[in-house]
């Protein structure tokens, strides 16, 4: 129990409320506030003036940073949550669980709290409380990089809710699996978790928030299988959602947008949807990220192009969805300057290749090597001489191919007249 916990109470009454609101310091609103959850009084008005008494300590406790002191008012709620509906105590756990997460560095304790949670929940037979929390258990050991955990949870849990057909849980656990398939690299299944998400919000309401995430989702799936323009589209529809909700993922959206347009080879576009009303408030280090991309795009240049990497490391190589659309981009656009800087030789130097394209020698040597064993050119690497050795492109006869399929065609008419001529001679 926390040691801001009064042996007295106040009666929990809205002029107890006014009277925390009013005091003249955190603390002492904090100490009020306790005094009032702590009222024995379970009558109708009483519980309704403790539910805002929670909601209240919560947000105070928030602001303080007592992480610690919000995991014990859970436990020290139990006995209240007895005497309330369990669709609102679902709601002020799920409440002080999210304000625990808006703690910094309390990642494990959100993890160990929810797990507790759960052990409560189990003993108590609390099933839609548990399921909620179970499902918040999943998210963060989803953030905490622990699948096979996160994925044994979730199995369970989706079967079960699935039983009971609470769709808008379900929503919450087919998008997380979703995710959970994604972060594992299990594309078929990250779809089919999606479109279950999909399918289960035709059938109920959801709010803007919960839609603007199975559109960003949407979207992360789409640019994976290189639909960049579906892509936007979703981005855009999750960007309109979290915009308009002031939500801190509106610049993801925006940002996912962007690279959507520097895929399909409309970098040029960049400048003009970060300059549109909407995107100018989040003008700040994650959009001149993306910019200085496009403009090493547009400008073809591979120089540029590391600059940006290198200037913007946490903006573009730190986030594992543009990280991994950019490093595509990077060798498409490595191979397009290779080939253009190759063509004219048939024996050139491997540093004036380097020297022209403004690259480590053994970077491009690796590169070169690559491409010859994807069968880009037709060439081999002299390393001795530190030389490129291009091969003319031998070009076949369209006779060839064509007499060897007559060939083969003969051979199968004579293979069907000898089974035809073994069936009459038997």
């Amino acid at each position: 129990m926390s040691s801001s916990m009064e042996s007295s109470y106040l009666p929990a009454t809205t002029e107890s409320i006014a009277k925390a609101q009013e005091a003249k310091d955190a603390s002492e609103s904090i100490s009020i506030l306790y005094q009032v959850i702590q009222d024995p009084s379970s009558s109708a008005d009483a519980l309704r003036t403790k539910e805002l008494a929670i909601t209240n300590l919560t947000n105070y406790l928030t602001k303080e940073n007592r992480a610690e002191e919000l995991r014990n008012l859970l436990t020290q709620l139990r006995p209240f949550f007895s005497l309330i509906p369990k669709a609102k105590t679902a709601k002020i756990v799920r409440g002080i669980i999210d304000a625990v997460a808006k703690i910094p560095g309390t990642s494990d304790l959100q993890i160990s709290l929810c797990k507790e949670m759960v052990e409560w929940t189990r003993a108590e037979k609390r099933t839609f409380v548990r399921q909620c929390v179970e499902a918040r258990l999943a998210a963060l050991l989803l953030d905490n990089q622990e699948y096979t955990e996160a994925l044994t949870l979730l199995t369970d849990l989706i079967k079960e809710v699935r039983r009971l057909d609470d769709k808008l849980l379900l929503v919450d656990i087919d998008l997380l699996e979703s995710k959970l398939h994604f972060s594992l690299r299990n594309l078929p299944k990250a779809k089919a978790s999606l479109t279950a998400a999909r399918t289960a919000v035709n059938a109920i309401y959801v709010p803007p928030a919960q839609q603007g995430t199975i559109d960003l989702q949407s979207g992360i799936l789409h640019a994976e299988e290189k639909d960049y323009k579906t892509a936007y589209s979703y981005f855009f529809e999750a960007f309109e959602a979290f915009n308009a909700l002031e939500d801190p993922r509106a610049i993801f959206s925006l940002k996912y947008m962007l690279l959507c347009k520097i895929m399909v080879n409309q970098a040029d576009d960049v400048a003009g949807i970060i300059s549109s009303k909407a995107s100018l408030k989040y003008v700040g280090p994650d959009v001149d990220a993306m910019k200085a991309v496009a403009d090493a795009y547009s400008k073809r240049s591979l120089k540029y192009f590391e600059t940006a990497l290198r200037d913007y490391k946490a903006q573009l190589e730190e986030d594992p969805i543009v990280h991994r659309h950019l490093s595509s981009l990077y060798d498409t656009l490595l191979e397009q300057n290779l080939c253009r800087l190759i063509e004219p030789y048939l024996r050139v130097e491997i540093g004036h290749i380097a020297e022209m394209i403004e690259l480590p020698v053994d970077h491009v040597e690796k590169k070169l090597s690559q491409m010859i064993l994807d069968k880009k050119f037709a060439g081999t690497l002299d390393q001795g001489a530190g030389c490129l050795i291009i091969f003319e492109d031998t070009k076949t006869e369209a006779i060839f191919p064509a007499t060897l399929e007559n060939i083969a065609n003969a051979g199968k008419v004579v293979d069907s007249l000898y089974m035809r001529s073994a069936k009459i001679m038997a």
